[in-house]
């Protein structure tokens, strides 16, 4: 197993668990800042989100398939299993998330509040399935040359 590859898939779960965090933290914001608190004057959540996603779950999702296409050829249940790390992480924080979106107030309930989480939840699966390709990989023996 290479050793780039597994740290890719290192970093790739920590942004996935970065992003899980983010949309937790701005999701629980929503529902215990006060409406006429200061820090909410003018808070709109569409561009946080966009950042987030942005900074968070684009690059663990990149860093999880360079590190697939990478080991592909061999398999490794390692990178494997750590791109189904990130893929449950995805998920888990997504459908935290997603629990709250009715309790979230009405001025801050837009498309993306709405939708996001589940297409994060949504896109989970192909994670873990990548994950799952890797780790049932078998390794290709070497052909022997009897000539």
């Amino acid at each position: 197993m290479g050793n780039v590859e597994k740290w890719l898939a290192v970093i790739s779960v920590a942004l996935f668990a970065m992003f899980a965090g983010e949309m937790i933290s701005v999701y629980y914001f929503m529902l215990t800042v006060p409406e006429d608190a200061v820090v909410a004057q003018g808070f709109a959540p569409d561009p946080k989100l966009i950042q987030f996603v942005s900074i968070g779950v684009a690059p663990a999702g990149i860093l999880a398939a360079v590190a697939y296409i990478m080991s592909r050829n061999y398999g490794s249940k390692q990178i494997g299993s750590l791109i189904i790390v990130g893929g449950i992480i995805l998920l888990a924080g997504n459908l935290v998330v997603y629990s709250w979106v009715d309790s979230v107030p009405e001025i801050y309930v837009t498309d993306a509040v709405q939708y996001l989480p589940i297409l994060f939840i949504i896109l989970s699966a192909p994670v873990m399935f990548v994950g799952s390709r890797l780790i049932l990989k078998r390794k290709k023996r070497p052909t022997k040359e009897y000539f």
